[in-house]
């Protein structure tokens, strides 16, 4: 009881030094300003960079597809073992003289094969898988694009959540050591017996809870720099500062506008129409089923009996034939059929799936401009409201020093003018990310 005590009678600084609230505002002797946290993020972050890796995939299923144009060269080599050797029999010839009888195979055959296959025509296959490839970077691409708009609106994010968590330490901080000298004023006029104890006991309880307040404050602002090195990918326990940013009045257009640039710039637009473009390739690539196949072959052989592959009697020594092959799959109780129709069910999906993503764009873009317009007329309404309580404040303690109030009316101005300054940056900082939001819902960052 005696440590409570002395706790209660320190002053207001020291106060403030006991509670670990300082550490999360020491940063790097460089300040982070808001450009440079989207550069760094856009350079460094993790997904991004495996989404750069995608790209990269696509490139090599790109040549992977137009390899398919080339001849290939395959080589075999076999052995077979048969059972038995087959012999002719004797032919007699008259006069006592006859063909004898001779062995028509060996068990022991070798053979080496090298082949050349060059395809013709494919039914469009090998063309229309080239070109979806070729799409699937279009679509790595978008998707990249898509990536960059969610970094850059995650890193503003965590960039003004680490000034809206220290303007809450700030506002945290004053409370307590509003509350501190309250409570220095409440015990002297306890000692000399002109307020009851529970006056006294009232303004320490919120002391006590002030101070609760400010250590989830201050936890709340290591989290956000946590959030923001995560965004950076940089170390979790980074020391961050970064750098207030100051917004000029922004002229809202008209929602019709704003619309249109949306569906303009925004990536997820394009890369559904890249993705229709896919599924009419995919059409395409179903329906070369119905097609005879067309390759030419070429095969340069040697056989013999040995492994050494020299020829034998059974055997030549090398021998070559060429052949077109024409190979058409005619009937397979509409399985080809049936995967068309597949992808053109994919299709409508597709379009139909734009024209829900449109939906989402315009209710994406209403919801940040009304966001920005409330943030708007906020922030002056706030600023007022802080004014007035620190006002109210002032004149409460003046009155509880003169002891024509109690010490309930002092504490009620402190939580309001807590609350106004809560409500003024809360404003302050929801106008920067709801800009950001338009932005990203725009298509821009």
């Amino acid at each position: 009881m005696k440590f409570k005590a002395l706790m209660t009678w320190m002053p207001a600084a020291f106060l403030l030094l006991m509670i670990p609230v300082c550490e999360c505002l020491a940063g790097e002797n460089n300040e982070y300003t808001l450009e440079e946290s989207i550069a760094e993020a856009l350079e460094n972050n993790w997904a991004l960079k495996a989404k750069k890796e995608k790209i990269e995939q696509a490139g090599y299923a790109k040549k992977q597809a137009g390899a398919e144009f080339l001849p290939k060269l395959s080589t075999s080599y076999s052995y077979t073992r048969l059972d038995k050797v087959s012999r002719s029999a004797a032919v007699p010839l008259g006069l006592g003289t006859q063909i004898p009888a001779r062995d028509n195979n060996t068990q022991d055959n070798y053979q080496w094969k090298f082949t050349v296959t060059q395809p013709l025509f494919t039914g469009f296959a090998l063309v229309t898988s080239y070109q979806l490839a070729k799409l699937g970077i279009d679509q790595t691409e978008l998707e990249l694009e898509q990536e960059k708009l969610d970094i850059a609106l995650k890193a503003k994010d965590a960039y003004f959540g680490i000034l809206k968590a220290d303007k809450a330490l700030e506002v945290a901080q004053k409370a307590v050591e509003s509350l501190e000298s309250h409570v220095r004023v409440a015990r002297s006029f306890y000692k000399v017996g002109m307020i009851p104890i529970n006056d006294l006991l009232k303004a320490e309880v919120e002391l006590g809870n002030a101070k609760y307040d400010l250590v989830k404050a201050c936890n709340a602002c290591r989290l956000a720099r946590s959030a923001f090195n995560i965004v950076l990918s940089r170390p979790i326990s980074a020391p961050v500062v970064v750098k207030d940013v100051v917004l000029l009045k922004l002229s809202i257009r008209d929602f019709e506008d704003y619309l249109t640039d949306a569906f303009e710039n925004r990536p997820e637009m394009e890369l559904l129409d890249v993705n229709i473009t896919q599924t009419e390739k995919q059409i395409r690539l179903a329906q070369s089923a119905f097609f005879p196949e067309v390759a030419l072959q070429y095969d340069y052989i040697k056989e013999g009996d040995t492994p050494g592959v020299a020829g034998s009697s059974f055997h030549d020594d090398s021998l070559w034939q060429a052949m077109a092959v024409a190979t058409w799959t005619f009937w397979e109780w509409g399985k080809t059929l049936n995967a068309a129709k597949e992808k053109e069910s994919l299709k409508n999906e597709l379009i139909l799936t734009k024209k829900a993503l449109e939906d989402s764009i315009s209710l994406e873009v209403k919801d940040a401009v009304l966001a920005l317009e409330e943030a708007e007329k906020n922030i002056p309404t706030t600023e007022k409201a802080v004014e007035q309580a620190e006002e109210n404040l002032r004149v409460s303690q003046e009155r509880y020093k003169a002891q024509v109030t109690t010490s309930t009316e002092v504490l009620d101005a402190q939580t309001l003018l807590t609350q106004a300054r809560t409500n003024y940056y809360n404003a302050v900082y929801d106008k920067k990310l709801a800009r950001a939001r338009l932005k990203r819902a725009l298509g821009t960052y």
